[in-house]
């Protein structure tokens, strides 16, 4: 509560309303960019907030974060294509909905449910978070190394149908993260004789590239989707309606803040889950994929709740479960900003600037909602090709303007090359951003335990928190092999 109060102090010292709203208003921009998840849109917005104060800085791509979720909503809508992830779910009754006529009612559902998770989302953030981060001052080297390991064993559960395939794309993060000055020794490692790679890789053009400019390499050569030229206006549901949509909300702010808490989880997930329980408890199941109102509100609420909750283990912990966390993550550590007790403690500002930073921007959100539609209708007729041209044209002089360098640049490019080729052998980007983040977390940590102990590697089993985060990596990855061979058996089964 007294980062709350801090935070509404920044409103009258600080540009915060003005950031806040400037996130959001770019994220709904990106989200509705027919191709682009909230993830690219932060990494989009992430080199712009170098020169910003931290504070302010974290409450621009955290808003970011909260407009791309309701943004990805729009073309879902009118065109049959999510803008983002989380909004896949939203086109099974949104667009139907488009269909029938009833395309400003939609959209009105949508924002008004987003509002409805972001509001949840955040007085989650704002309850668990600091409690959660206070079991953080126990931690020692060998805590931090095994929160670590465990943050890696995400991957088995972001790793899609190949858990090895994820491995590969984690080992070749932390060979990444290698690169640059020795973190113990001050050796320089892997650096060719080039001045430029003595700090490593920052992970800003890493997510940049992998992100960004993959995506953009793999859009160019598509067309844009045409949804005609008739007007469409927004319409917030009355009061009849918001009582109609208050059971689906109230499934989807569940499902939300669970998804959220999970790592791996994330707002596609908690969608479907959303979307099938409301179906499950409706009165009228049967006009579910027929244009039913709550087949938009369930999704819509789940996705946004977890913009706000998917930050409490980041921030907690530093665990980023989703690929907008690990972004959210980059900007963090660019700006010095480690997560957990001393962040709550020593950056009351950050934290408190969140919070409310997040809270202008979910009231905005309405009125924002109303103003940007006849952009982002605009948006969505334009043909791919010249808006990844444009989006390029913000990648090189975003990066460029970092540090002035064309060497940053080149980085960025390399990045999206080996992002596209991933992409083309079907390998996932989470786990590459997790080895890069968490690598230095691991190696560094790892080997001040064995200082300590004297290279004596049972060290870790005399902390009981890192044998309990140990335990729990284990389990996720054994999980994810059980997973795997079921999923092997039934289609070997399904062939014979």
């Amino acid at each position: 509560m007294n980062e709350f109060l801090h935070g509404l102090q920044m409103l009258v010292s600080t540009p915060l309303v003005f950031v806040a709203i400037g996130g959001l208003v770019w994220g709904i921009l990106g989200g509705a960019m027919p191709g682009l998840s909230a993830s690219i849109t932060m990494a989009l917005l992430l080199p712009f907030t170098y020169t910003l104060e931290p504070s302010m800085a974290i409450v621009m791509l955290a808003t970011c974060y909260i407009g791309a979720e309701y943004g990805g909503s729009i073309p879902a809508i009118l065109v049959r294509t999510p803008g983002t992830n989380s909004a896949a779910a939203t086109v099974l009754d949104g667009y139907e909905m488009k269909r029938q006529g009833r395309a400003g009612e939609a959209l009105g559902i949508s924002l008004w449910s987003g509002v409805i998770g972001s509001l949840f989302g955040l007085l989650m953030l704002m309850t668990l978070t600091e409690p959660l981060s206070r079991i953080a001052l126990l931690f020692r080297p060998t805590t931090y190394c095994a929160l670590g390991i465990l943050g890696l064993s995400v991957i088995a559960s972001l790793s899609g149908k190949s858990l090895l395939k994820g491995c590969i794309a984690a080992v070749l993060g932390m060979m990444v993260a290698t690169i640059g000055t020795d973190p113990v020794d001050g050796v320089s490692r892997f650096t060719f004789g080039t001045a430029d790679l003595l700090d490593g890789v920052a992970p800003i053009f890493a997510m940049v590239g992998l992100f960004a400019v993959s995506e953009l390499m793999t859009r160019s050569g598509t067309s844009g989707t045409e949804i005609g030229r008739q007007e469409i206006r927004l319409r917030l549901p009355n009061f009849a309606m918001m009582k109609k949509l208050w059971p689906a909300q109230a499934i989807g702010c569940v499902f939300g803040t669970l998804e959220g808490l999970t790592p791996g989880g994330g707002g596609a997930i908690a969608s479907f889950l959303a979307y099938n329980e409301a179906k499950r408890w409706s009165k009228n199941p049967e006009r579910f994929g027929k244009g039913a109102e709550e087949g938009v509100a369930a999704p819509e609420t789940a996705n946004n709740t977890v913009a706000s909750t998917a930050l409490i283990p980041l921030l907690s912990f530093g665990i980023p479960g989703s690929n907008s966390a690990a972004v959210l993550l980059g900007g963090l550590l660019i700006h010095g900003l480690l997560p957990g007790p001393r962040l709550f403690e020593e950056n009351t500002d950050v934290i408190g600037g969140l919070y409310v930073g997040s809270l202008v921007a979910t009231i905005a959100q309405l009125a924002v909602g109303f103003l940007i539609l006849p952009v982002c209708l605009w948006l969505v007729n334009r043909p791919r090709p010249y808006l990844a041209a444009f989006i390029f044209a913000l990648v090189v002089s975003g990066i460029f303007t970092l540090n002035m360098a064309l060497f940053d640049v080149g980085l960025v490019l390399a990045a999206g090359l080996v992002g596209y080729l991933l992409r083309s052998f079907g390998f996932p980007f989470l786990p590459a951003v997790l080895g890069l983040v968490l690598g230095e977390l691991v190696e560094s940590n790892y080997r001040r335990s064995l200082q300590l102990s004297g290279g004596d590697i049972g060290i870790f089993l005399e902390d009981p928190i890192a044998i309990g985060f140990l335990v729990a990596a284990s389990l996720i990855v054994v999980g994810a092999l059980v997973r795997e061979w079921r999923d092997a058996t039934s289609k070997r089964k399904v062939s014979t």
